[in-house]
């Protein structure tokens, strides 16, 4: 069975909430999922090459990514991620940039293999951010191999 490991920033769990349907649309197509909010990444210390993919999240506040994120893509970097099935995704208010700069430095830095896009949804719980959510959690499922 294929593991992969979400990790999320949020101030105001809009993004815990997509970071949670993202993994249950990975779990319907048999994915084992770890989901951790970054604060608990150095408690928990995870093997970031012991999973077949890495999904990462974080709000958009005033133009700027949730600082404990970009802390987190420089551990990343160090983890010899290339190749691994990736996605990325994020909650904002306004404009968003978030989501595309944790894809853009997954995709061209890492080197991963990402989904499609970013996914990017002011909240999981309007405009059919649930749906849209677990479709991108199924999109990653399908890149490691299920048939859904």
């Amino acid at each position: 069975m294929a593991k992969a490991l979400i990790v999320y920033a949020t101030r105001k769990n809009a993004t815990k909430s997509i970071a949670e349907l993202i993994a249950e649309g990975m779990r319907f197509g048999g994915v084992e999922v770890t989901v951790l909010n970054v604060a608990d990444v150095e408690k928990m210390k995870p093997d970031l090459r012991s999973f077949d993919a890495i999904v990462l999240g974080a709000p958009t506040y005033h133009g700027e990514m949730h600082p404990a994120m970009k802390t987190f893509l420089f551990f990343a970097e160090n983890a010899n991620l290339e190749g691994k099935v990736g996605g990325a995704f994020g909650a904002y208010g306004w404009s968003g940039e978030s989501a595309g700069r944790i894809y853009e430095t997954m995709k061209n830095i890492f080197k991963m293999d990402m989904a499609s896009g970013p996914l990017m949804l002011k909240s999981a719980f309007i405009g059919g951010g649930i749906q849209m959510a677990q479709s991108y959690g199924k999109e990653i499922a399908k890149k490691l191999g299920a048939s859904l």
